[in-house]
């Protein structure tokens, strides 16, 4: 079995990537189709489903025809997708409307009105949050970024296809979907619908009185699995368009966040791992229940069964260089109808950052670009640069963007700790971001902790889910995971760094704290 293989399916908010990983959790190669997101301007962020899955098709015939593997050593497919959107499919599988993203607000007031009651706390009802916070572990957000928001939304605004729709589903649920024909959802992938009984961790169900303060229709949820069953051979005529046999497995899968704890090989309880890529987050598993409401982030069900979760995340992480490049540095505006771009711009990125000495002459950029999830949930928040001054150059704003992602790294960091009570002496670095040794020495400067890059930390979300299907398949054991894990380098705080961070996320903190108020009267 040690030769065997899986074709794991990792959907970002980008696109997809589809890899060939080794039942032991090596990366054998992958390949990737860019998909398009639309920003509607009014709070509304669509994918379209059909894009997803011809990118899909696409990236794997090119990555199969390559002939790497035999095509009998691929014995399982496992999907992994951006956690908390919603795709509204008919009986027959088809999508009714592009999905909803995790970025999407649109349901904000709806969730706003099942959420409220005569005596609040932070704006929700006193009986309702108790109820939720008891069953579940969280509350539905009330920026509206949760897919119960998502399927509100729908139902009121848009009534007919709210009738129509047979099953809501997430992105991942909808791959496997379209690979197996079968609706399900496994018991993290719908934690977010905050309509599950949560409570023991072996036994997780939909919970009827929370569907009813919920107010959608329990028919249109799918039944539950574990991230681990396997839920049968792929379709048939599924098997033919790829070139797979028609034996293959599909395995249920799990969610981004989820696979990417997996991946990252922080598999034990309260090891923790920081994840740089669109968006961020700094996880852990715990072998308990335990919410923080005020700073959103609660213990909620893992990938691993027997185990919980820490669940937070940072809107924006290393979108905010993309935003940088493509709406200041590279804009498509009539001043510069013609540009030339430079290859490989984000090493270029760390180039320009390296020459800026660290705290960037106190110029301090916020990455709330699109509001905040953790460790503030305020959608009304956004990005800026502050204190710059006629030294400014393009080259402070790149590091401020690198320490800004960093101090709201920091601004998590502090109340996980809390939460956990426990100190992360020593985190895992995955995503995209972890591969600029720049940046990952900025986070362990600004986090005052050692950082280990796990190898090929752009891999993890697709290792995890190959690592999902090999104890799936009784390959290995989740406990095995660490020590199949590698990291390719280690960086430790620098000191001389300290006194100049310490007071820069302190004024980081105070920014949000003196214009969170500002913020919402602008963008209310």
């Amino acid at each position: 079995m040690d030769a065997k293989v899986v074709l794991a399916i990792d959907l970002g908010t980008s696109g997809p990537k589809v890899a060939l990983v080794s039942v032991l959790g090596d990366v054998l190669e992958y390949e990737f189709e860019k998909t398009d997101t639309l920003f509607l301007g009014n709070g509304g962020v669509e994918e379209d489903p059909d894009d997803w899955w011809n990118a899909i098709v696409t990236a794997a015939k090119r990555l199969l025809s390559r002939n790497l593997v035999p095509i009998d050593d691929i014995i399982a497919i496992c999907c992994t997708s951006q956690w908390s959107g919603t795709v509204a499919v008919d009986k027959s599988g088809n999508h009714l409307m592009n999905a909803i993203t995790w970025m999407d607000a649109r349901g904000a007031a709806h969730v706003k009105k099942i959420t409220s009651g005569l005596i609040k706390i932070e704006g929700y009802g006193i009986s309702k949050l108790y109820k939720w916070l008891k069953l579940t572990g969280g509350i539905p957000l009330r920026s509206g970024k949760d897919p119960i928001a998502h399927i509100l939304y729908i139902k009121n605004v848009l009534p007919q296809i709210y009738k129509d729709t047979y099953k809501f589903l997430e992105p991942k649920d909808f791959l496997n979907l379209k690979l197996t024909g079968k609706f399900f959802a496994s018991n993290e992938s719908i934690t977010l619908h905050w309509v599950t009984d949560n409570r023991d961790i072996n036994n997780i169900c939909y919970h009827d009185n929370l569907i009813k303060m919920a107010g959608i229709s329990k028919g249109k949820l799918p039944d539950l699995k574990r991230a681990t069953d396997i839920i049968g051979p792929v379709k048939k005529e599924i098997a033919r368009e790829l070139g797979l046999n028609e034996s293959t497995r599909v395995v249920m899968g799990t969610p981004d966040i989820h696979s990417a704890a997996i991946g990252s090989g922080a598999i034990d309880d309260f090891a923790g791992h920081l994840y740089v890529g669109t968006s961020g987050w700094l996880l852990c598993h715990l072998p308990y229940k335990k919410t923080d409401l005020f700073h959103n982030m609660g213990a909620l069900p893992s990938a691993i069964p027997g185990k919980y979760l820490l669940v937070n995340e940072q809107d924006i992480a290393g979108e905010a260089l993309n935003f940088l490049r493509d709406n200041i540095i590279y804009p498509k505006d009539e001043l510069t109808p013609e540009i030339k771009k430079v290859k490989d711009v984000h090493n270029i990125f760390n180039t320009m950052a390296a020459g800026i000495r660290p705290g960037c002459d106190n110029l301090i950029f916020t990455p709330w670009l699109n509001g905040e999830r953790s460790p503030v949930d305020d959608s009304h928040v956004r990005s800026g640069f502050y204190n710059m001054s006629l030294n400014t150059t393009r080259a402070h704003m790149v590091r401020a963007v690198f320490e800004g992602v960093a101090f709201n790294a920091k601004w998590l960091l502090k109340y996980v700790e809390k939460l956990i009570k426990k100190k992360m002496k020593t985190i895992n670095i995955i995503g995209g971001g972890a591969k600029s040794d720049l940046w990952c020495q900025i986070h362990a400067d600004i986090m005052n902790r050692t950082i280990r890059r796990v190898k090929d930390p752009i891999q993890a979300n697709v290792r995890g889910a190959g690592l999902l299907a090999s104890v799936a398949l009784g390959v290995i054991k989740f406990d095995d995971i660490p020590e199949k894990t590698e990291y390719d380098s280690i960086f430790k705080p620098n000191p001389e760094n300290r006194k100049i961070y310490k007071k820069l996320f302190k004024q980081y903190q105070v920014i949000y704290k003196k214009n969170k108020t500002i913020y919402k009267r602008l963008n209310k």
